[in-house]
């Protein structure tokens, strides 16, 4: 019985990142605090997005225990929780490249997915005519919704 929980746990883990993963904000959020340490208003200007976007991404990473906050006098700044995080960013980016660089990840209702949400990978992504459902990391967070 012990295996399964570590099983359910990695999982979750896993789980976690993708979801961190999922927003194309997050992931340059995570490749800038990849590069160095930030505040949340240079991260908002050097990503181009208005700082209260960015903020609700900020909760979103910070949920998922990706990123945490660094108390610097009167301002907080942003690192990621784990040096070994960044190292895990290039590796799966060289790797995915690595493996079809020339490809795109398909819609699950083009492939014909299994109306089966939890086995759809795109589950969080709505269909057409149906609204966004907020992800685990929104909901546990009080249900903010950090995809604004």
């Amino acid at each position: 019985m012990r295996n399964v929980l570590t099983v359910a746990s990695d999982v979750e883990v896993l789980a976690r990142f993708g979801r961190a993963l999922a927003d194309p904000i997050r992931c340059r959020v995570l490749l800038a605090l990849r590069e160095a340490p930030a505040y949340p208003a240079d991260l908002a200007d050097v990503l181009d997005v208005s700082r209260t976007r960015l903020s609700n991404h900020l909760a979103c990473l910070r949920d998922c225990g990706l990123v945490v906050t660094v108390p610097d006098g009167r301002r907080t700044r942003y690192e990621l929780a784990d040096e070994r995080l960044g190292h895990a960013l290039d590796a799966l980016r060289t790797a995915v490249v690595a493996v079809e660089g020339d490809r795109t990840c398909a819609d699950a209702d083009e492939v014909g997915a299994a109306d089966d949400e939890s086995s759809d990978i795109h589950a969080s992504r709505p269909r057409p005519g149906q609204a966004r459902r907020p992800c685990q990391a929104d909901t546990a967070a009080g249900g903010r919704d950090h995809h604004l």
